[in-house]
């Protein structure tokens, strides 16, 4: 009597079972193979595990690499690696398992395909490998989320990577940087040699002028009291002096 209560007691236990949702993961409960629309937060899931398990999905943002070769404008192929970092929405874990299946990537990397082949092919090889490579990320990346946002999958961006141009468009492109370097540097030099041959003149001019303004002042009256000021200082030195004149000092001979 006593094992048959304790069975009968243990028959929901054997009939229950507990699955763990980890952190970043989301849990869906399929029974009988149909998967229910209800998505599990982490945490403990329990389930019947004769006729149900529990699927797990990663909803945390995912890196798909992929190395391909871009057309451009001027029909060059240009090669790049490229990072789509990407993840689904939440609620949308069931529809995405169901219409697409676990591995997914497969499904993105096709529509960065196509997206990518529209959008390069409107720009030059050089765009890529300069300022431009942001707005053609952008454009990438507006082309793939109408497809993939309906599908339920969150594209965060698009990053082209390990730019690769034609050996003959790369020298061209380097020649032609050097080229604007070497002007700069040549049109700092000219800066640099206009702003030193402006402060000469300025010089000179400002050394031209003192000496106008000192040569207008010095009558004969000034200069007569500076040569009795320069002699006097000299008579109280200690030292022994001899002083030696052409005899047109102002000092010794009175012009009138």
């Amino acid at each position: 009597m006593r094992t048959f209560l304790f069975l009968l007691l243990s028959l929901p236990l054997f009939m229950t079972s507990c699955a763990v949702v980890d952190p970043g993961e989301v849990g869906i409960v399929q029974k009988l193979g149909k998967l229910s629309d209800k998505v599990k937060d982490p945490g403990p899931v329990y389930y019947n595990p004769f006729v149900s398990k529990v699927v797990k999905a990663s909803v945390q943002t995912a890196n798909l690499e992929l190395s391909m070769s871009l057309p451009s404008k001027e029909g060059m192929s240009v090669n790049s690696q490229i990072s789509i970092l990407y993840k689904p929405k939440k609620n949308r874990v069931p529809d995405i398992i169901k219409d697409l299946g676990m591995n997914y990537d497969q499904v993105i990397s096709s529509v960065f395909r196509s997206a990518a082949s529209d959008v390069c092919a409107k720009f030059y090889a050089k765009d890529m490998h300069s300022g431009m490579r942001a707005e053609i990320e952008s454009q990438i990346k507006t082309r793939m989320d109408e497809v993939l946002d309906k599908q339920g999958i969150i594209i965060e961006a698009v990053l082209m990577k390990s730019i690769q141009l034609p050996v003959g468009l790369a020298q061209s492109i380097e020649s032609k940087l050097q080229a604007e370097q070497d002007a700069l540097r040549m049109e700092f030099i000219l800066q640099q040699t206009k702003a030193d041959a402006e402060r000469k003149i300025i010089e000179a001019q400002g050394e031209s002028d003192a000496q106008k303004i000192l040569s207008e002042g010095l009558t004969e009256e000034i200069i007569r009291i500076r040569t009795i000021e320069a002699f006097n200082n000299l008579s109280k030195s200690p030292n022994t002096k001899i002083i030696i004149t052409n005899g047109n000092s102002p000092l010794l001979i009175d012009p009138k």
